[in-house]
């Protein structure tokens, strides 16, 4: 699995797959945003991340239909 599969399954799952550091880099590029260590604890920080890597998770499963 590459990082760039770690990385999107962390983001859709919440399981961290890599070093947090690497993971935080990611999500302040899928966010376009920077975000602040105290916002992992937001749900609604939480959704919004799933929802944006929603499509790339989707592809890794197969399902790029939906």
């Amino acid at each position: 699995m590459t990082l760039r599969e770690r990385l999107i399954i962390s983001a859709y799952t919440g399981v961290i797959m890599c070093d947090f550091d690497i993971f935080h880099k990611y999500i302040t590029e899928v966010l376009d945003r920077p975000v602040f260590t105290p916002e992992f604890a937001n749900p609604d920080v939480l959704e919004e991340l799933k929802e944006k890597v929603k499509p790339e998770f989707l592809k890794l499963c197969g399902n790029e239909d939906e």
